[in-house]
Protein backbone atom coordinates (compact mmCIF):
# COMPACT_ATOMS: atom_id res chain seq x y z
CA UNK A 1 0.00 0.00 0.00
CA UNK A 2 1.56 3.01 -0.92
CA UNK A 3 1.23 6.71 0.92
CA UNK A 4 -1.69 8.12 -1.38
CA UNK A 5 -3.77 4.87 -0.52
CA UNK A 6 -3.02 5.14 3.48
CA UNK A 7 -3.67 8.86 3.56
CA UNK A 8 -6.60 8.21 1.34
CA UNK A 9 -7.85 5.30 4.17
CA UNK A 10 -6.97 7.84 7.10
CA UNK A 11 -8.67 10.69 5.63
CA UNK A 12 -11.99 8.44 4.83
CA UNK A 13 -11.47 6.89 8.38
CA UNK A 14 -11.79 10.75 10.44
CA UNK A 15 -14.75 11.58 8.12
CA UNK A 16 -17.21 8.13 8.88
CA UNK A 17 -16.60 9.31 12.63
CA UNK A 18 -16.98 13.18 12.34
CA UNK A 19 -20.22 12.09 10.35
CA UNK A 20 -21.21 9.59 12.82
CA UNK A 21 -20.54 12.31 15.67
CA UNK A 22 -22.69 14.63 14.19
CA UNK A 23 -25.59 12.94 14.45
CA UNK A 24 -24.64 11.64 17.49
CA UNK A 25 -23.45 14.56 19.79
CA UNK A 26 -26.05 15.77 22.21
CA UNK A 27 -24.48 19.41 22.25
CA UNK A 28 -25.09 21.31 18.99
CA UNK A 29 -22.18 22.88 19.21
CA UNK A 30 -20.03 20.03 18.91
CA UNK A 31 -22.11 18.52 16.39
CA UNK A 32 -21.41 21.75 13.76
CA UNK A 33 -17.87 21.75 15.07
CA UNK A 34 -17.57 17.52 14.05
CA UNK A 35 -19.41 18.51 10.64
CA UNK A 36 -16.43 21.54 10.01
CA UNK A 37 -13.96 18.67 10.43
CA UNK A 38 -16.14 16.07 8.15
CA UNK A 39 -15.76 19.00 5.82
CA UNK A 40 -11.90 19.44 5.94
CA UNK A 41 -11.10 15.76 5.73
CA UNK A 42 -13.85 15.76 2.61
CA UNK A 43 -11.42 18.36 1.53
CA UNK A 44 -8.41 15.95 1.90
CA UNK A 45 -9.78 13.30 -0.13
CA UNK A 46 -11.02 15.76 -2.99
CA UNK A 47 -6.85 16.82 -3.48
CA UNK A 48 -5.75 13.39 -3.42
CA UNK A 49 -8.35 12.77 -6.76
CA UNK A 50 -6.82 16.06 -8.13
CA UNK A 51 -10.00 18.66 -7.52
CA UNK A 52 -8.20 21.31 -6.12
CA UNK A 53 -10.73 23.68 -7.02
CA UNK A 54 -13.27 21.67 -5.50
CA UNK A 55 -11.47 21.27 -1.90
CA UNK A 56 -10.59 24.49 -1.68
CA UNK A 57 -14.26 25.49 -2.33
CA UNK A 58 -15.72 23.39 0.40
CA UNK A 59 -12.98 24.91 2.73
CA UNK A 60 -13.70 28.49 1.60
CA UNK A 61 -18.03 27.99 1.17
CA UNK A 62 -18.79 25.58 3.86
CA UNK A 63 -16.33 25.76 6.39
CA UNK A 64 -15.61 29.43 5.95
CA UNK A 65 -19.60 31.00 5.31
CA UNK A 66 -21.76 28.23 5.99
CA UNK A 67 -20.56 26.34 9.50
CA UNK A 68 -19.48 29.50 10.71
CA UNK A 69 -22.71 30.73 9.95
CA UNK A 70 -24.63 28.47 11.36
CA UNK A 71 -22.53 28.35 14.31
CA UNK A 72 -23.58 31.49 14.70
CA UNK A 73 -27.27 30.63 14.81
CA UNK A 74 -26.78 28.04 17.15
CA UNK A 75 -25.14 30.18 20.12
CA UNK A 76 -27.79 32.88 19.39
CA UNK A 77 -30.64 30.56 19.43
CA UNK A 78 -29.52 28.94 22.84
CA UNK A 79 -31.51 25.68 21.97
CA UNK A 80 -32.63 23.84 24.88
CA UNK A 81 -31.71 20.55 24.07
CA UNK A 82 -34.20 18.65 26.83
CA UNK A 83 -36.80 20.01 24.86
CA UNK A 84 -35.57 18.85 22.09
CA UNK A 85 -35.27 15.03 23.14
CA UNK A 86 -38.96 14.99 24.80
CA UNK A 87 -40.71 13.69 21.23
CA UNK A 88 -37.37 11.58 20.34
CA UNK A 89 -38.69 7.94 20.96
CA UNK A 90 -42.29 9.43 19.82
CA UNK A 91 -40.60 9.85 15.91
CA UNK A 92 -38.10 7.43 16.40
CA UNK A 93 -40.19 4.80 14.46
CA UNK A 94 -40.82 6.51 11.17
CA UNK A 95 -36.72 8.14 11.70
CA UNK A 96 -35.81 4.42 11.39
CA UNK A 97 -37.76 3.71 8.44
CA UNK A 98 -36.33 6.24 6.61
CA UNK A 99 -32.86 5.49 7.98
CA UNK A 100 -33.52 1.95 6.86
CA UNK A 101 -34.82 3.27 3.08
CA UNK A 102 -31.98 5.74 2.85
CA UNK A 103 -29.52 2.87 3.56
CA UNK A 104 -31.02 0.45 1.08
CA UNK A 105 -30.90 2.92 -1.54
CA UNK A 106 -27.02 3.99 -0.58
CA UNK A 107 -26.00 0.31 -0.98
CA UNK A 108 -27.33 -0.46 -4.24
CA UNK A 109 -25.91 2.77 -5.63
CA UNK A 110 -22.81 1.33 -4.47
CA UNK A 111 -22.71 -2.12 -5.14
CA UNK A 112 -23.77 -1.78 -8.64
CA UNK A 113 -21.29 1.14 -9.16
CA UNK A 114 -18.42 -0.89 -7.79
CA UNK A 115 -19.25 -3.55 -10.17
CA UNK A 116 -16.22 -4.18 -12.84
CA UNK A 117 -17.62 -5.13 -16.18
CA UNK A 118 -16.11 -7.40 -18.74
CA UNK A 119 -16.19 -5.13 -21.45
CA UNK A 120 -15.35 -1.66 -20.38
CA UNK A 121 -17.07 0.95 -23.10
CA UNK A 122 -15.14 4.39 -23.33
CA UNK A 123 -17.99 6.36 -23.35
CA UNK A 124 -17.57 10.15 -23.34
CA UNK A 125 -18.11 11.67 -19.94
CA UNK A 126 -19.59 15.06 -19.36
CA UNK A 127 -16.89 17.42 -18.38
CA UNK A 128 -14.06 14.67 -19.03
CA UNK A 129 -11.10 17.02 -19.73
CA UNK A 130 -7.53 16.26 -20.65
CA UNK A 131 -4.92 15.82 -17.92
CA UNK A 132 -2.92 18.96 -18.90
CA UNK A 133 -6.03 21.61 -19.01
CA UNK A 134 -7.00 23.24 -15.70
CA UNK A 135 -10.00 21.69 -14.15
CA UNK A 136 -10.95 25.08 -12.67
CA UNK A 137 -11.01 26.49 -15.94
CA UNK A 138 -13.03 23.41 -17.66
CA UNK A 139 -15.48 23.53 -14.47
CA UNK A 140 -16.36 27.36 -14.68
CA UNK A 141 -17.13 26.73 -18.80
CA UNK A 142 -19.62 24.34 -17.55
CA UNK A 143 -21.28 26.23 -14.48
CA UNK A 144 -21.99 29.50 -16.48
CA UNK A 145 -22.56 28.10 -19.83
CA UNK A 146 -24.66 24.58 -19.12
CA UNK A 147 -25.47 24.49 -15.38
CA UNK A 148 -26.05 28.16 -15.39
CA UNK A 149 -29.46 28.20 -14.35
CA UNK A 150 -29.71 25.40 -11.85
CA UNK A 151 -25.75 27.77 -10.51
CA UNK A 152 -28.54 30.69 -9.92
CA UNK A 153 -31.20 28.73 -8.14
CA UNK A 154 -28.73 27.60 -5.78
CA UNK A 155 -27.50 31.01 -5.30
CA UNK A 156 -30.98 32.28 -4.50
CA UNK A 157 -31.87 29.66 -1.98
CA UNK A 158 -28.02 30.81 -0.45
CA UNK A 159 -29.72 34.08 0.11
CA UNK A 160 -32.95 33.16 1.28
CA UNK A 161 -30.72 30.91 3.73
CA UNK A 162 -29.21 33.68 4.85
CA UNK A 163 -31.85 36.00 5.37
CA UNK A 164 -33.53 33.78 7.76
CA UNK A 165 -30.85 33.08 9.35
CA UNK A 166 -30.52 36.66 10.23
CA UNK A 167 -34.20 37.16 10.99
CA UNK A 168 -33.78 34.17 13.90
CA UNK A 169 -31.07 36.15 15.27
CA UNK A 170 -33.17 39.39 15.63
CA UNK A 171 -34.47 40.11 19.26
CA UNK A 172 -35.86 42.55 20.90
CA UNK A 173 -33.98 43.70 24.41
CA UNK A 174 -35.82 45.32 26.95
CA UNK A 175 -33.33 47.41 28.09
CA UNK A 176 -32.36 48.89 24.54
CA UNK A 177 -34.37 52.40 23.82
CA UNK A 178 -36.04 51.98 20.09
CA UNK A 179 -36.69 54.84 17.90
CA UNK A 180 -39.55 54.71 15.33
CA UNK A 181 -38.08 57.02 12.38
CA UNK A 182 -41.97 57.44 11.08
CA UNK A 183 -42.53 59.55 14.64
CA UNK A 184 -39.38 60.88 14.40
CA UNK A 185 -40.70 62.48 11.39
CA UNK A 186 -43.97 63.36 12.46
CA UNK A 187 -43.16 65.20 15.28
CA UNK A 188 -44.13 68.76 16.09
CA UNK A 189 -42.04 71.33 17.97
CA UNK A 190 -44.41 71.65 20.63
CA UNK A 191 -44.16 67.84 21.45
CA UNK A 192 -40.43 68.23 21.85
CA UNK A 193 -40.51 70.71 25.13
CA UNK A 194 -43.17 71.30 27.69
CA UNK A 195 -43.36 74.01 30.00
CA UNK A 196 -44.00 73.55 33.68
CA UNK A 197 -44.66 76.33 35.87
CA UNK A 198 -42.87 75.77 39.68
CA UNK A 199 -42.83 77.56 42.86
CA UNK A 200 -39.29 79.10 43.12
CA UNK A 201 -39.15 76.78 46.17
CA UNK A 202 -40.54 73.91 47.90
CA UNK A 203 -40.05 72.07 51.02
CA UNK A 204 -39.18 68.30 51.25
CA UNK A 205 -42.11 66.22 51.63
CA UNK A 206 -43.20 65.19 54.90
CA UNK A 207 -41.28 68.36 56.82
CA UNK A 208 -42.87 71.57 57.43
CA UNK A 209 -40.91 74.64 57.37
CA UNK A 210 -39.57 76.04 60.64
CA UNK A 211 -41.14 79.80 61.95
CA UNK A 212 -39.10 82.85 61.46
CA UNK A 213 -39.44 83.12 65.56
CA UNK A 214 -38.03 79.84 66.26
CA UNK A 215 -34.57 80.48 63.47
CA UNK A 216 -34.38 83.19 65.34
CA UNK A 217 -34.02 82.27 68.91
CA UNK A 218 -31.58 79.33 68.02
CA UNK A 219 -29.17 82.19 66.30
Amino acid sequence: MDVKTGLFYFFSIVLLFAAFRVITARNPVYAVLYLVLAFFQAAAIWILLKAEFLAIALVLVYVGAVMVLFLFVVMMLDIDTSRVREGFWKHFPLAAVVAVFIALEMAAVLMGGFRVSEEPHAAPVLGQVASDVSNTRELGKLLYTQYLYPLEIAAAILLVAMIAAIALTLRKRKDSKHLAPSEQVRVKSRDRMTVIKMAATRSAPGTTPAAPEAVEDKA
